[in-house]
């Protein structure tokens, strides 16, 4: 009969802590959209009273990737990829949770807490000059992953091994028509429709496939970066990969509700603010209007993915919570889409699905 996962948990702090370290309380966590689980452990006897969250990784896989569409690597993996890319993030100086232990043959990580305080939380209330100087700092953070992590590339990181390229671009523009349209109860999209949306699709994925990649989080958002100590800690990093870096800045400016926070005028000069600063990192010039189109399309394409995913969580996986977030996604659609003239088109054929576009 399995031990009990507190039984196991308990154990393991003893191992990692001392003899002495007993567990006084043990609480499980909001979940995100992976199978991962996540516990509060609440450690004494251990020198001083210690907090550590537990990952409990699905049960009947050793490396489970989060994602099924990065899959493609050329030789099995041999690491668990969190474990992997974690190590090369804290070796370059990016913030991220201490790693205390492991036991994987249990299936469980113990980090350092972070607390509760996500940069999404910590900018509720703020003036618009505090909720700038936060996003700056999340900005650097996610310069010093991709500038620094690029230059010091390491094949044996796993992040390095996969790209953001043609294919994986128009898998989630797939994954978008498939859940966010096909599959929709009462929905149905004609198929001259749906060759238009495609066509479009493949355009936007070629001029992204073309721009140069850089070393990128690929979930860089709001609620993946902890203010802890009055840093920006990043989580959530193990689909680490090379993308054009306006991917991750898009992730950070556009999701779910950041439209109640981050207005226009707002994004444009936290935009401004990342294109000046890497400039200055690289020492060579970066063209703005360049620059911000491609973050206008990995803007359109991103929200787009996440159209089918947030729908695809609540067709397939009965996780409903996500659906509330698809309303101000598409509104943001809408509105960034009529400002390439390759995308307006779209506007009238998705408004026949959603009633935010129209």
């Amino acid at each position: 009969m399995p031990e009990p996962l507190e039984s196991l948990i308990a154990g393991e702090l003893r191992r990692l802590f001392g003899e002495s370290a007993t567990t006084t309380s043990l609480v499980p966590l909001a979940g995100d959209a992976s199978s991962r689980r996540y516990y509060r452990v609440h450690v004494a006897g251990a020198g001083t009273p210690l907090s550590v969250i537990v990952m409990k990784l699905p049960a009947g896989s050793s490396l489970p990737l989060s994602s099924e569409e990065l899959a493609v690597f050329k030789k099995p993996l041999n690491e668990l990829p969190f474990l992997n890319v974690h190590r090369f993030l804290n070796r370059i100086g990016v913030r991220v949770p201490r790693l205390y232990g492991q036991a994987l043959a249990e299936g469980l990580l113990f980090l350092e807490d972070l607390g509760d305080v996500a940069l999404w939380d910590r900018v509720q209330g703020l003036p618009h000059a505090e909720v700038l100087a936060w996003y700056q700092r999340a900005i650097d953070e996610l310069l010093l992953l991709q500038c620094r992590g690029t230059e010091q590339r390491d094949d044996a990181c796993i992040a390095f091994q996969q790209r953001f390229d043609f294919r994986l671009y128009m898998w989630e523009f797939d994954h978008f028509l498939e859940y966010g349209l096909e599959k929709r109860p009462g929905t149905a999209i004609d198929p001259a429709s749906k060759k238009t949306l495609r066509g479009v699709f493949a355009e936007i994925a070629g001029q992204l496939d073309r721009l140069p990649p850089c070393l990128s989080h690929r979930d860089y958002h709001s609620w993946n970066l902890m203010i802890h100590d009055g840093a920006v800690a990043v989580i959530d990093f193990q689909d680490a990969l090379l993308a054009p870096p306006q991917y991750d800045l898009a992730s950070l400016l556009n999701d779910r509700i950041t439209d109640s926070i981050i207005a226009p005028d707002l994004e444009e000069e936290l935009v401004n603010y990342y294109v000046a600063r890497r400039a200055d990192l690289e020492e060579q010039p970066i063209s703005r209007d360049e620059f911000a189109e491609m973050y206008l399309l990995s803007v359109i394409q991103r929200d787009l993915k996440v159209v089918g995913r947030f729908f695809y969580l609540d067709i397939v996986k009965g996780k409903t919570a996500y659906k509330r977030f698809i309303p101000p996604t598409l509104r943001r659609l809408k509105r960034n889409l009529a400002r390439l003239p390759q995308t307006t088109k779209l506007i009238p054929i998705l408004a026949e699905h959603y009633e935010e576009m129209q």
